[in-house]
Parts: C-alpha cells; structure tokens; sequence
C-alpha cells in the first residue's frame, strides 16, 4: 500500500514541488491549500503528469479550517504517514533586508505568528493520532536558517543584521516545537524534523534568490523519502543547523 502524505501551502512554489516529487516517488499525496480554486488548479496540473493527488482545503491562521480539515481527513483515511508543514508567511510589512524589532507592530507579530507556529501546532496536534497508525512516521516542519539562534547571535553582533524579526522569531518557535515534538512521539517512533530549504526563488525568496524552487524542495524531500536515521534535527542539504 502506497504511503500517504500531506503537504499544507502547497499550491505554488516549495510546497506544489514538494507534492510534486512525493507523488512521482509512488506517494498518494494530499495538497494542502487555502484557496479552493489555486488548490484545485495546482492538483489539475498534477494529475495531467499522472500524479496521484487530493486537494485539503485549509487556512493554518484560522482553527476553524484545521478543525473541518482535519476532520474531514479522519473521516477519509485511517492514517496518515507524512506531515509536511510548510505553510508560511513573511508579512508585506517586514519584508527581507530591514530590521524591524525595533518598530514591528503587535498585529504583525500576531499575523506571522498565527500561520508560521500556532497553526502548525495546532494542525500537527490534531493529526499525531492518525500519525500514530502509520508503521513510519514522520513529520518536518518547514523552517529558517533565520530562526537558528546560534546564527543569529553571530548575525547580530555587530549590530543589526536587516533581517524580519517577526518571521525569525515565529521560525525559532516552530524550531522548539520541533524539539519537543520529537521527545514527546519518540516512543511512537515518529521522526520529527526542522529543514531549511535555502533562499529558494518563490514569491517570498524573489528572484534574487540563489536556489531554484526544485533546489529549495529537496531538503524537504530528502528528509521524507531518503533519511531513515534524523530526528529532533534542524537539517539543509543534509547538513546539521544549530538551534
């Protein structure tokens, strides 16, 4: 039996590449997206190559659309056997190349919060069950070299770096959860990871960017289909990040 997967903000860039190379891989894939008709024009692409894929829709920032998403995957499947959280905003407001912890508002805090770490917490809760009927289980959770602390002390040193603190801090926070997740599903022998995909050219990264948006998946993919061993690890291109 195929294994399964769910990808959330996968109706472009990294995330539509992730399901893309899942789905050639043998997995059945469900693609996660907010939008209803981007979600069913990314799954349309998909199936004219072949691919075996189901649109989700779901909004990460709203816990109304986890709570009917994830209830309308228990009804559908018995397990689920890879989460792949990659749903992620960087708020127009902070954008790449300015520090903003001197001057971000509340509400952007909030905003970039709700979609990069509540959301995911909150959507990856309510799917360990079915997780935990999966005989190999794993979850990556889509992070930041911009989140690593270690990093940013050396970033930050010499004064500021012209990095968003909002989207750095949401990123160090889904960083933690990773850590503890790991500990807490250790005995259900689910693997739980932090990837970095690079500064990848999607609409977030710009086309100043050094990575390609295939480039950019392949951490991501690696950590699913190729590393049985990882676990509790920030990882990019198979390399550890410090925390």
């Amino acid at each position: 039996m195929n294994e399964r997967a769910l990808v959330t903000g996968a109706n472009k860039g990294i995330g539509f590449e992730i399901v893309r190379v899942l789905a050639k891989s043998g997995m059945e894939v469900i693609l996660g997206a907010r939008n209803r008709e981007r979600g069913l024009k990314a799954v349309s692409e998909l199936k004219k190559e072949g691919l075996e894929v189901e649109l989700l829709e779901i909004d990460v920032s709203k816990s109304e659309s986890i709570a009917n998403a994830v209830s309308e995957l228990e009804k559908k499947y018995d397990h689920l056997d890879v989460l792949v959280n990659n749903a992620g905003i960087l708020h127009r407001e902070e954008g790449l190349g300015s520090s903003t912890v001197l001057g971000v508002a509340t509400p952007i805090l909030r905003e970039t919060f709700e979609t990069n770490f509540f959301g995911l917490v909150d959507l990856t809760q309510r799917l360990v069950p079915l997780l935990k009927k999966s005989e190999n289980g794993r979850i990556v959770n889509v992070s930041s070299i911009l989140g690593s602390l270690d990093l940013a002390i050396e970033r930050e040193a010499e004064g500021p770096s012209g990095t968003p603190f909002a989207y750095n801090a949401s990123k160090a926070a889904v960083n933690a959860f990773t850590i503890h997740l790991a500990g807490a599903l250790r005995a259900d022998d689910i693997r739980v990871n932090s990837a970095h995909p690079g500064w990848v050219k999607t609409d977030m990264g710009t086309d100043a960017a050094t990575l390609s948006i295939e480039e950019g998946a392949k951490t991501i993919v690696d950590l699913v289909l190729n590393d049985t061993e990882s676990n509790s690890r920030f990882i990019h291109l198979g390399e550890e990040l410090p925390w």
